[in-house]
């Protein structure tokens, strides 16, 4: 497997110029950026994928439509078309296409894009290093794998959070 190398960004986002390298400890004040998308159908419910036997993190669990790092040079939109091409082979032009949010995390940036589109399961390709299956589920499914320990970890207000915004953001009271 290659060596990954992500841009350093600092704590306002700013490129720094630098890069860290994937499984490295990140030098203080440097951090980089992630990609997830939670593709969602016209029925409200949430592509997952279950990620590979030989995946080092969270190996067999289930997880959201599609994640991954941003390697160097790219931007946001231009990771998320990457992977989401990589491991479950759709193409979906990101140009136009902003974050619905950003999570920070103690290592960097985590840029959640939340788009509704009919994919038939069929269509799918999987990266056989990255993916071993997808499905559709329902909210109540995805927290009941949460509990069951069958899903990464997330929190379950937060997956909530995901299925409250596939609709916009307009709706939401902060």
């Amino acid at each position: 497997m290659k060596m990954e190398s992500w841009d350093a960004y600092d704590i306002n986002r700013i490129p720094t110029g630098k890069s860290v390298i994937r499984g490295e400890k990140h030098p203080e004040g440097l951090y980089h950026m992630v990609v997830h998308i939670a593709i969602f159908n016209s029925e409200g419910k949430l592509l997952i994928q279950q990620r590979c036997t030989q995946k080092p993190t969270f190996p067999e669990k289930w997880d959201v439509t599609v994640g991954g790092s941003a390697l160097c040079g790219e931007t946001s939109q231009m990771a998320m078309r990457r992977e989401l091409r990589e491991e479950l082979a759709l193409d979906i032009d990101f140009s136009d296409i902003r974050p619905r949010l950003t999570v920070n995390f103690e290592d960097g940036f985590d840029d959640y894009y939340i788009i509704t589109k009919d994919v038939e399961l069929s269509q799918l390709r999987f990266q056989p290093e990255e993916v071993m299956d997808a499905r559709w589920a329902t909210l109540e499914e995805v927290c009941a794998m949460i509990d069951s320990g069958e899903f990464i970890p997330f929190m379950k207000s937060f997956i909530a959070l995901l299925f409250e915004m596939r609709t916009g953001v307009d709706n939401l009271l902060f």
